[in-house]
C-alpha cells in the first residue's frame, strides 16, 4: 500500500483519538449531576423533626394554605425545623417559575423568606390580579426587591442569572423523584403526608411525629442506662 494511504489512515486514527479525548472524560458537573436541592429553612428544630413543602407561588391552594403554615411555624418554632423548596407547575402556571426564580434570587441577598412571604401575600386566588397574571411580572418583583430592602440592581441580575435557575431546576428534580405531581405537597421526617388546611390537623401529624421521636428517645436512653447497669454487676 503507498505511503499516502498510511497518512490518511494515521490521521484518521488521530481524529478519533482527539474526540474521545473531548468528550469521554467530561467532569459531573458539567452534565448538572451535581447541583443540589435548596435548603430554606426556618425553626431551631430541637426535636429533630421536619416538615418540607413542595410549593409552588402562582398556586391558589398553596396560597389558602399559607397562613395556615406559617401559624404552625410559629407555634413549633422551637421544636421542629420547616423547609420549603420550589415546585412551580409549569404547565398551568405562567409566571410560576418566574416567582421562584424572585425568591432565589432575594435568598442571595439573604431575604428568602420575605420574598417567600411577599409573594404568597400578592396572590389573591378570588381576584387573579397583579404578578399573577401579568404578561412580564419582573415589573411586580422589583418592586417587592425594593420593598424588603434588597439592592435591586444586584436582584435583577441574580433573578437572571443561570445559579438562580439551577436552584429552582435541582428542587424539581428533587421533586419529581418522589412523585411529586401537585402542590403544596408535604413531607414529614421523609414521608409524605395528607393534611388538610387547619392548624388542628398540622398539630395531629406534627404531634405524633413529636411523641414518636420523644418514644425512641426514651428507648435510647433505659437501653443505654441498662446496658450500663449490667457492666456494674
Amino acid at each position: 500500500m503507498s505511503k499516502q494511504f498510511w497518512a490518511v489512515v494515521i490521521v484518521i486514527i488521530l481524529a478519533l483519538v482527539g474526540v474521545f479525548a473531548l468528550t469521554g472524560h467530561k467532569s459531573p458537573s458539567s452534565s448538572g449531576s451535581s447541583k443540589q436541592a435548596t435548603n430554606h429553612t426556618e425553626g431551631e428544630g430541637k426535636s429533630n423533626v421536619t416538615l418540607v413543602e413542595y410549593g409552588d407561588y402562582q398556586c391558589p391552594y398553596c396560597q389558602v394554605y399559607y397562613s395556615t403554615v406559617k401559624s404552625i411555624q410559629s407555634e413549633y418554632n422551637t421544636q421542629i425545623t420547616f423547609q420549603f423548596r420550589n415546585f412551580p407547575l409549569t404547565s398551568i402556571h405562567q409566571n410560576a417559575f418566574a416567582a421562584a426564580r424572585a425568591a432565589e434570587a432575594a435568598d442571595l441577598q439573604g431575604k428568602f423568606w420575605q420574598m417567600h412571604d411577599i409573594l404568597y401575600e400578592n396572590n389573591d386566588p378570588n381576584e387573579q390580579s397583579g404578578w399573577v397574571v401579568a404578561s412580564d411580572p419582573t415589573t411586580y418583583f422589583d418592586q417587592f426587591a425594593q420593598q424588603i430592602g434588597l439592592n435591586v440592581t444586584k436582584f435583577k441580575q441574580d433573578y437572571a442569572s443561570n445559579a438562580v435557575n439551577d436552584r429552582i431546576n435541582a428542587d424539581m428534580a428533587a421533586g419529581n423523584k418522589l412523585g411529586i405531581t401537585g402542590t403544596p405537597s408535604f413531607y414529614l421526617d421523609g414521608k409524605q403526608v395528607q393534611v388538610s388546611n387547619t392548624t388542628a390537623a398540622f398539630e395531629k401529624v406534627i404531634n405524633a411525629e413529636l411523641a414518636k421521636k420523644a418514644g425512641k428517645a426514651t428507648s435510647s436512653t433505659d437501653a443505654s442506662a441498662g446496658t450500663t447497669t449490667q457492666s456494674k454487676q
